[in-house]
């Protein structure tokens, strides 16, 4: 089931920046680049965190594009990206376990 992230607005993106300031990275892009496992491991860290920190280790260059690709990829949405760490966001599907009020 693929459900259609809708646009935030410049506030609800405010809000998750600060919230995902003290959050450590829980996924990592090297060498090999946007494989099936990256992105099952960060549709797994939505389902469980819904915000999250994607480190670039490599593909530095293209993070935006990268960034941009996976949440799509995840039907997540981008919320920044701020040197080498992008933040997505993918609200839970049951509105009572929602961590974030986005």
């Amino acid at each position: 089931m693929i459900k259609i992230m809708k646009e935030l607005t410049s506030q609800q993106r405010k809000y998750l920046t600060k919230e995902a300031h003290d959050l450590n990275p829980v996924v990592m892009v090297g060498q090999k680049g946007v494989t099936e496992g990256l992105l099952t491991m960060v549709r797994e860290s939505l389902e469980n965190h819904e915000l999250i920190k994607v480190k670039f280790v490599d593909y530095k260059e293209s993070r935006r594009e990268i960034s941009d690709e996976i949440a799509q990829k995840c039907d997540a949405c981008l919320i920044r990206v701020v040197g080498n760490i992008a933040i997505l966001y993918r609200p839970q599907d049951d509105p009572a376990k929602r961590r974030y009020k986005a």
